[in-house]
């Protein structure tokens, strides 16, 4: 009676984590997909954004339930962490912008309208006059094109840092579910980070999306472990 209940027990066992592979899966290869199509350049824009952060946040979801799965915390906390950084980086990137928007902005000002005597309380006098575009000044757009540089250096290196913590979770990923894909989507992720200066780098980072979303498809259940068997009693020597 003890004995099949435990086996009871262990198949239930089984069978749940069967079910819940097989819903992290699939959470992570539609996330991956929403991904991909909520940073397309048309498709982003219709969207607003909205189904990239969609599918970042099932690709969490999922990743949460592998690295319980595979009792491997790196798969979840890595990919947190880059997270993390690349928040970070667009905060601090658009600071920085508008910091040297409205450093910049008076001036600007004065030099699109020089009737302008520079009182923020007079800037409506300003409303249906043409702006003169030749009399900004070197200076001025230095300054803005100056912000505009740093910021996306900023943005640059922490793209890098949420890479290279991508990459550490996909590896670890890639390692415990024997799916190798997870590890050259990662690595192609990595180098399209580095490349995100020049177009080819975003091009390759659209490649590892997609890469990611038929790895997550990719992952087959574990197998089942062999049911343990309860010793039988010795039995009592025949008499002679």
């Amino acid at each position: 009676m003890h004995e099949k209940a435990f086996i009871l027990k262990k198949t239930r066992e089984n069978r749940g984590k069967k079910m819940t592979i097989e819903s992290s899966k699939n959470l992570g290869g539609i996330g991956a997909i929403l991904l991909l199509i909520g940073t397309l350049p048309i498709l982003g824009t219709y969207t607003f954004g909205i189904l990239g952060i969609i599918g970042l946040i099932l690709i969490l979801f999922a990743l949460y339930g592998l690295a319980n799965i595979y009792k491997e915390k790196g798969i979840f906390t890595n990919s947190i962490y880059g997270l993390i950084a690349g928040i970070v980086g667009v905060v601090v990137a658009v600071v920085i912008v508008v910091v040297a928007v409205l450093n910049n902005l008076k001036t600007l000002l004065q030099d699109l309208y020089p009737s302008w005597n520079g009182s923020w309380s007079t800037l409506s006098s300003i409303q249906g006059k043409t702006p003169d575009t030749s009399a900004i000044s070197s200076s001025t757009i230095f300054s803005l094109i100056s912000g505009a540089i740093i910021a996306f250096v900023v943005l640059w290196i922490f793209i890098i840092i949420w890479a290279f913590f991508a990459r550490k979770s996909l590896t670890s990923l890639s390692t415990k579910s024997s799916v190798g894909l997870f590890s050259t989507a990662s690595l192609i992720l990595l180098i399209g980070a580095f490349l995100t200066i020049v177009l080819i780098g975003v091009i390759l980072m659209w490649v590892a999306i997609l890469l990611l979303a038929i790895a997550f498809f990719q992952i087959k259940p574990q197998p089942e472990q062999p049911m343990a068997t309860m010793a039988q009693p010795p039995q009592m020597p025949t008499p002679v």
